[in-house]
């Protein structure tokens, strides 16, 4: 058996296609009319289809629930960031935070309510603070990432210091 990927259930299959395309910059796999699949590994199904592969009301269908999120990465925070501010459509659960092991992130709603999170990679992390000027061990011990990652991370930011 293997895992093929989260679906998660939306009312209107092209407006949630458009938010992930457009706002997350995710492209379609495939696209069978009432379920999108994106390259990402996530697919969207059609709320009335899939009650009625499941067999129960629409109704039943829990909108918003906040149990869970899909989390995506990315490697310029900050550029995704200043973009979000020009699209009004946005709903935030929170604007950016940064974790105690010094990784930012952003939460969103989808069209459906569904949390999206948006973080940095822990390389873009360990990147940002050996940029700062803090050492292997100083990164190591303040993003809570074994030195033999951190030490991965150096040589794009400072060849000359591993």
């Amino acid at each position: 058996m293997r895992f093929v990927c989260p679906l998660i259930v939306v009312r209107n299959i092209g407006i949630s296609r458009t938010f992930y395309e457009e706002v997350l910059g995710q492209k379609v796999g495939y696209d069978l009319g009432e379920n999108v699949s994106f390259e990402g590994g996530f697919a969207i199904h059609l709320r009335s289809h899939f009650a009625d592969l499941i067999g129960v009301d629409e109704d039943d269908i829990v909108r918003g629930s906040k149990n869970a999120e899909l989390y995506f990465e990315e490697d310029d925070l900050d550029a995704f960031l200043e973009r979000l501010k020009r699209m009004d459509s946005v709903r935030y659960v929170h604007g950016v935070i940064e974790q105690p092991w010094g990784q930012r992130a952003v939460r969103l709603y989808d069209p459906d309510m569904h949390i999206v999170e948006v973080g940095e990679p822990m390389e873009s992390v360990v990147k940002r603070f050996l940029k700062g000027g803090l050492s292997v061990e100083e990164t190591a011990r303040r993003t809570s990432m074994p030195e033999e990652f951190v030490r991965q991370c150096v040589e794009a930011v400072r060849p000359d210091r591993v």
